[in-house]
This record gives structure tokens, C-alpha cells and sequence, in this order.
């Protein structure tokens, strides 16, 4: 039987559930920059999701997949902007990205990514 890590864990779900060699990560949402641009929050989000891979030994040119929400995609061009700076050229992920109604209004998006370890 494998094991399975599970950090932050909480009621509703954990921040982070590692198995087999696998990092399966809940959404990202701005922690600093509600509000402000898509563009501040995208670069919020990504500087999170850096940090996150680094505590597990991983790093962005390991992300397998990727999962964007927007809330209106007229702000694709000004999150890919972002995106692309931050993205490992020749590494970059599977990815998906769709318009959605978040949990907070104040949110612009919301990104999961999943990661070998």
C-alpha cells in the first residue's frame, strides 16, 4: 500500500494531498492583492504556488496539469501575460482555463495545479 500525505488538512478539505510521487493541490486564490488587477492577482497566486512546490521538494518545472478559473474572460490575455513570464519554457503544463463565479467577488480567478514531487 502506498502512503498519503495530506497537509493542511482541515474540515472540508486539505491545502495538499501527496501520492505516489504526485502533488494534488486545492485551488490558489489572492492572498495580498484582493481587488487589485488580474495581472497583481495572477502574480500573487503564482508567487504562492512557487513557495508551495518549493516546501515539497518540487518546483514549477514539475507541474503536470493546471486549471484556471476566471471570472471574465475578457481578462485572459492580461492573466497569460503573467502566465507566460512565470511558466519553465519547454515545461510547461497541461492546462485548462474556463469563466466562473468564485466564492469571493473580489477574486479575478483562481488557479489548482497538480505536481510531481
Amino acid at each position: 500500500m502506498t502512503d498519503i500525505t495530506r497537509i493542511g488538512v482541515a474540515a472540508r478539505y486539505s491545502d495538499l494531498v501527496i501520492h505516489n510521487g504526485v502533488a494534488y493541490f486545492s485551488g490558489y486564490v489572492p492572498e495580498t492583492t484582493l481587488g487589485q488587477s488580474v495581472a497583481a492577482q495572477t502574480t500573487d497566486i503564482l508567487d504562492q504556488i512557487a513557495q508551495s512546490l518549493n516546501e515539497i521538494g518540487s518546483d514549477k518545472s514539475k507541474i503536470l496539469r493546471a486549471t484556471i478559473w476566471l471570472t471574465d474572460m475578457s481578462s485572459y490575455a492580461e492573466m497569460n501575460a503573467v502566465w507566460d513570464q512565470w511558466v519553465v519554457p519547454g515545461h510547461t503544463p497541461a492546462r485548462a482555463c474556463v469563466e466562473s463565479k468564485l466564492a469571493n467577488p473580489q477574486y479575478a480567478l483562481e488557479i489548482q495545479i497538480t505536481a510531481a514531487v
